[in-house]
């Protein structure tokens, strides 16, 4: 499969460690490429202008612009398409989720979670089963 049919993923979280971890799995899916990797949200945004992912993988918590700022901030961009997203956060409070829901989040996985599911859910989400 070719670059121009893969799933294009930018991974944003502040924890490096995990940042390596989702892209060293991705990277074994032959239907998905990571684009780039951000550790602050102020960096995603510049990213995703650049890059212009299919699907974005983010922390709530991050520095300089945490995750709320970032999808409000993400929202009032002029990019199209908009890229998907999904938020991998270890806070997993209703009230959080729902507001991250409100502001155009389609999934939110509370860590850690199953790779396995986490992949499928990228793959319904893009018809690629």
């Amino acid at each position: 499969m070719d670059n121009i049919s893969k799933i294009k993923i930018i991974i944003v979280d502040n924890s490096k460690d995990f940042c390596n971890i989702i892209n060293k799995y991705l990277l074994r899916q032959s239907d998905m490429v990571v684009t780039g990797i951000a550790n602050d949200g102020v960096e995603a945004l510049k990213l995703i202008q650049e890059k212009k992912p299919d699907l974005i993988l983010f922390d709530m918590i991050m520095p300089n612009l945490d995750g709320c700022g970032f999808l409000s901030k993400l929202n009032t961009m002029d990019i199209d398409p908009m890229p998907r997203i999904i938020a991998l956060s270890s806070i997993g409070l209703d009230k959080i989720i729902q507001n991250t829901m409100a502001l155009g989040v389609e999934h939110y996985f509370v860590k850690p979670f199953d790779l396995n599911v986490f992949t499928k859910t990228i793959r319904q989400m893009f018809k690629l089963h």
